[in-house]
């Protein structure tokens, strides 16, 4: 996998010219993630604003893989980007069904498998020992993850480790306690140390994780990331500065 700079999975399951966004200067685009099944959007989302950043909490809706496949594969074989599915792999046996019927499509560079909170290592080694095959394997780990279990997933054959946007808790305005994903500037710290200590550990690392400018995705390179994602900041008008 070459350096680039590639477009996390917040802007939809394939890149859309409506949207705006010029994708030129991408290496690769990554989906939202997928499941097995098709998933509902959460019966309350939210999105809380904290200094820095916001918490979002959707429920991660999607059409399910075949869903996908029918809907979008065609538009992912037109597009300039070469796609990585984004996959949700708390099962593995589902995560191996999934990796399989994608080693055919078209245009898929590579699958990033997600997990939920607090899923147990074996689970994710077994993720990986199940699902080796043709189709490179990134697997997107929390902070605490990436350092711990990192290198045991690339000496068992994963092509590269993520940072997967951290979890928090926040009250809204009606005071209700709601968790979720975070995104921001504010994590880029914190997040460049994760992969300064992964590449000194020999870890193939993707940065990730408050990347906000120019100047982020230049450090998180200069710290040893073979490529760097965006996220939420391509939700900000082109006029706007960061937050």
């Amino acid at each position: 996998m070459q350096t680039s700079h590639q477009c996390s999975g917040i802007i939809g399951i394939h890149p859309d010219p409506r949207n705006g966004i010029s994708l030129d200067s991408f290496g690769a685009f990554i989906t939202n993630p997928i499941s097995l099944r098709p998933r509902l959007p959460t019966s309350h989302p939210a999105l809380v604003e904290f200094p820095g950043g916001f918490l979002l909490h959707t429920g991660l809706p999607n059409p399910g893989l075949n869903g996908a496949l029918k809907k979008y594969s065609a538009k992912w074989n037109r597009t300039g980007l070469p796609i990585i599915l984004h996959l949700m792999a708390d099962r593995p046996e589902e995560t191996q069904r999934m990796v399989r019927e994608l080693e055919n499509a078209e245009n898929v560079m590579a699958v990033q498998l997600g997990f939920a909170p607090l899923l147990a290592d074996d689970i994710i080694l077994m993720n990986l020992e199940m699902c080796l095959g043709e189709m490179p394997l990134i697997f997107a780990l929390p902070h605490e993850q990436v350092l711990t279990l990192g290198r045991k997933l690339m000496d068992g054959g994963a092509s590269a480790i993520s940072v997967a946007a951290p979890r928090g808790a926040m009250y809204d305005k009606a005071g209700k306690l709601v968790t979720g994903r975070m995104y921001g500037p504010s994590l880029f710290p914190r997040s460049l140390d994760v992969v300064r200590s992964a590449a000194m550990s020999g870890i193939t690392i993707i940065g990730s994780g408050g990347v906000w400018s120019d100047a982020d995705v230049e450090s998180m390179l200069k710290a040893g990331a073979i490529a760097v994602e965006t996220d939420a900041q391509l939700w900000l008008p082109k006029e706007a500065p960061p937050p």
